[in-house]
């Protein structure tokens, strides 16, 4: 994260490098006009470090400027979209060192860039500005960036594991009963587990648990299932052992404001999920499961409850050992949440390995395409629900050739009844790219009887005509049609007058 202190020294420090390359001084001409060392200038320039009074008296005269314009937070119009990014959020919350950027280094290649450059810096910061985008978003999406530049496993945190369970005698097996974790977490970390304070607040009922270092006391809310208690056993064992001092301590994280927090809230889950899913247990799952001749989607829930975790975590599992164990990289997860009357989708997680796969988040408020399995799945479950009162969870799979280019994917869904409020549903997707290496890999990809669909990303900018789950018109697309419409008139135009 840049300080103010890194700011100031950075805008100074792009200002004498800027007026030093206009004047076309080299370092030691400047050095003989001020007294000042080649490597001390050096480190002015690189942001590293900011002269006193004196010596920026000195530098203001070898430079023919003043010493407010240098010492100001402002700059003239070629510097200023490159201020403009050290002044916004992106250089103050983006996590760089985790991508092993270094910011002074950033800054100086951007300083000596054509003014093209600075223009589209300055282009994002106002798409930035005017989308509203918070540090939030950045953190989030430094996160999935993080997990596609991993593959989506993370070795330390595997060994961790493996490592809590030599340390505590715990055999390979397909999971843990709740008094076991409860167990471990105090055994382990003196860390007690109260069931009831947060079920006596009307107010809290959001807050599924909450810790506090103060009392070591995991708080869990009434009305968990066994699957939410145990993912939220093993995540505080995953921040005890890990030693994660900079974390949420409430369930759901109520606000995003620090990287670091964020991240050592996906390093705790992690190791939840791989606690409860044994590695090589779920290795051996795959390759069942990849022997099927056909989808079975009651196999697939039976290896759901084998486990008793939630979907997100089964499906998250697989997207950590596709990768790492059977080399399927191109793959991406969604979770879509729907309100009772089915009205609006809305995709409330998203992770793509590889590239940016479709569907993708979609932040116009547009209508997701409704013959994507994640869609059609929570609308078979409402149905069931009013017909049969099935309470789900319902698993599915389908083929989903994109319109318009030559990807299809593989996708498994896992939908479900909300946890506090039943008549909300949500869906869990992985979707898996068919390739040569898919196809070697599952023996169900052959059966005929697997349904395959054309899907786009939204209804307005989707061309399929005769669709019979369309929500809206393809407004999007109708627009971008008579602009090509316009543009070949004109064109036609042209024509007939060079021939005339």
């Amino acid at each position: 994260m840049l300080r103010e202190i890194d700011t100031v020294k950075l805008i100074f420090g792009l200002k004498v490098h800027q007026l030093r390359q206009e004047q076309d001084l080299s370092y030691q001409q400047l050095s003989d006009r001020t007294g000042l060392a080649i490597s001390y200038l050096h480190n002015i320039e690189k942001g590293k470090k900011y002269p006193k009074a004196d010596k920026i008296l000195a530098l203001a005269r070898a430079l023919n400027t003043e010493y407010n314009y240098l010492v100001s937070l402002d700059a003239d119009k070629r510097l200023k979209p490159i201020i403009d990014l050290i002044h916004s959020d992106f250089l103050k919350i983006f996590p760089l060192e985790l991508f092993g950027i270094n910011t002074p280094k950033l800054i100086e290649l951007l300083s000596v860039t054509p003014d093209k450059v600075n223009a589209f810096i300055s282009t994002v910061i106002k798409i930035v500005r005017n989308h509203h985008l918070q540090g939030e978003d950045f953190y989030k999406a430094a996160l999935r960036s993080y997990q596609d530049l991993h593959d989506n496993y993370f070795d330390d945190l595997e060994l961790a594991v493996q490592e809590f369970k030599s340390k505590n005698t715990l055999k390979q097996q397909p999971g843990f009963e709740t008094p076991e974790l409860e167990h471990l977490l105090h055994k382990n970390f003196e860390v007690r587990v109260d069931r009831d304070f947060l079920s006596s607040r009307p107010d809290l009922t959001e807050v599924r648990s909450y810790y506090s270092v103060k009392n070591k006391v995991l708080y869990l809310n009434g009305g968990l299932s066994s699957a939410q208690e145990k993912a939220l056993l093993g995540k505080e064992i995953g921040f005890q052992f890990l030693k994660l001092e900079e974390r949420p301590y409430e369930t759901r994280m109520m606000e995003v404001d620090s990287f670091d927090k964020l991240l050592n809230n996906f390093k705790a889950s992690y190791f939840s999920v791989a606690l409860l899913m044994d590695e090589k247990e779920m290795i051996e799952d795959i390759e069942t499961m990849a022997r099927w001749r056909t989808w079975d989607a009651e196999a697939f829930l039976e290896l759901f409850a084998k486990y008793d975790v939630t979907s997100e975590m089964l499906i998250q599992r697989l997207t950590n050992l596709l990768p790492r164990h059977f080399n399927i990289q191109d793959l991406f997860f969604l979770r879509f949440f729907a309100r009772p009357d089915l009205q609006k989708f809305e995709m409330t997680k998203e992770m793509h390995l590889s590239q940016l796969h479709n569907p993708h988040a979609n932040q116009l408020d547009e209508h997701y395409c409704r013959r994507w399995i994640s869609i059609n799945l929570i609308r078979q479950l409402k149905a069931q629900q009013g017909i049969s009162n099935t309470e789900g969870p319902i698993a599915g799979a389908q083929i989903s050739r994109y319109w318009g280019t030559p990807n299809a994917y593989l996708c498994i869904t896992i939908a479900k009844p909300g946890h506090n409020h039943a008549d909300n549903s949500s869906s869990v997707t992985i979707g898996l790219l068919v390739n040569d290496k898919l196809k070697r890999l599952f023996r169900f990809l052959n059966d005929p009887k697997l349904v395959t669909k054309d899907v786009h990303t939204t209804c307005e900018r989707c061309g399929i005509s005769d669709c019979g789950a369309r929500a809206v018109p393809p407004t999007v697309l109708q627009h971008h049609r008579r602009k090509e419409n316009i543009r070949a008139t004109l064109e036609e135009l042209e024509r007939h007058r060079v021939e005339g």
